[in-house]
């Protein structure tokens, strides 16, 4: 398929390519392609977005991004870098790259002016926020956007009409120590990704972020984090246990309502035919978008798989582009009519 939309699609400020280096060296089976791929932006990727089909990607600082700065100032202060970097590196390339915003998640109200920001000068269409937001003195806090104090930054994406990619990032401090230090394997896409994802999901649809907000946008990766597999199970104990002791003061709708209307997931670094067959049978093909985890996956993988995998031509095109189009509300960019 030409014109497919990516939008788990990961850069790099080049000045910490030392750091870089040293984070791909604890996942990747060659850190110097790595570095390489992350750090381009205009010539790598176009080249293997071209050899594949790709025709437009949405960039997004890499994870653990700004979120595992836990102090404030510095936090804010590498966002807004990131996001002029960004904004300079693809203005001249609006047929085939947009930009997610890079927030520091440590104040609400800093946090929706940073968004404003970035969507009413650069156009960007959303942000992408790496889970929760490490904090206080020694970085051992986290801070969840769950509750009723950030809804000043969710009426503000509601109101500039984005959506949030709400992306994993690796357990640090007390959490790590106490669940993952023995079971380091498990950090990352195997396990760790998922948990935390799963969690702050959740606890935005209890917590009643949807309800308050009933046209926020919240897209999940990786097929959805692992929440359409538990889909019969949560909606039985919230509808049948939890709303009966009293989670419907709180959660008015089902947790299949939420994802019909406010939850997205894209098939980033998931590439199953059978397991999206079964999302679709959970969500629906007009809720999943197409999506590599580039560089942290490659383009032949995610590309050649989607392109060969059997479903019907109606779904492979939502998925693969047209459900991108009307979510970012997307013009022409290459190949967007193939």
């Amino acid at each position: 398929m030409l014109g497919k939309i990516a939008l788990e699609e990961a850069f790099a400020l080049p000045r910490f390519e030392e750091k870089t280096r040293w984070w791909a060296s604890l996942f990747s089976t060659d850190p110097e392609t790595h570095v390489k791929e992350i750090t381009d932006i205009n010539k790598i990727r176009i080249e293997h977005a071209d050899k594949y089909g790709v025709g437009y990607q949405i960039l997004s600082y890499t994870a653990p991004g700004v979120q595992d700065i836990w102090d404030p100032a510095e936090a804010q202060a590498l966002a807004v870098e990131i996001n002029d970097y960004i904004a300079e590196q693809i203005k001249g390339r609006p047929d085939r790259f947009g930009a997610f915003a890079t927030l520091s998640m440590h104040n609400p109200e800093e946090a929706a002016a940073e968004l404003r920001r970035c969507v009413e000068k650069y156009g960007f269409l959303g942000a992408l926020v790496n889970d929760t937001q490490r904090a206080g003195p020694d970085g051992d806090d986290m801070i969840f956007y769950d509750n009723a104090s950030w809804d000043v930054f969710w009426k503000t994406a509601t109101d500039l009409d984005v959506p949030l990619y709400l992306h994993p990032r690796n357990p640090t401090g007390t959490i790590y120590n106490k669940l993952w230090a023995d079971r380091k394997w498990l950090v990352g896409p195997p396990l760790s990704f998922a948990h935390g994802v799963s969690l702050h999901t959740l606890g935005m649809v209890t917590n009643g972020v949807f309800d308050r907000h009933p046209k926020l946008q919240i897209i999940l990766g990786h097929l959805g984090e692992h929440i359409p597999f538990d889909m019969w199970r949560i909606n039985h104990w919230f509808e049948d246990r939890k709303k009966v002791l009293g989670l419907a003061e709180t959660c008015k709708r089902t947790i299949r309502e939420y994802f019909a209307d406010n939850i997205w997931i894209t098939t980033s670094g998931h590439f199953s035919t059978t397991t999206l067959n079964f999302c679709m049978s959970e969500v629906g093909s007009d809720r999943i978008l197409f999506s590599i985890d580039y560089p942290f996956e490659t383009f032949p993988d995610a590309c050649e798989w989607f392109d060969a995998a059997e479903l019907n031509l109606v779904d492979k095109r939502k998925i693969g582009k047209d459900n991108a189009k009307k979510l970012f509300k997307l013009g022409a960019y290459k190949d967007s009519e193939a």
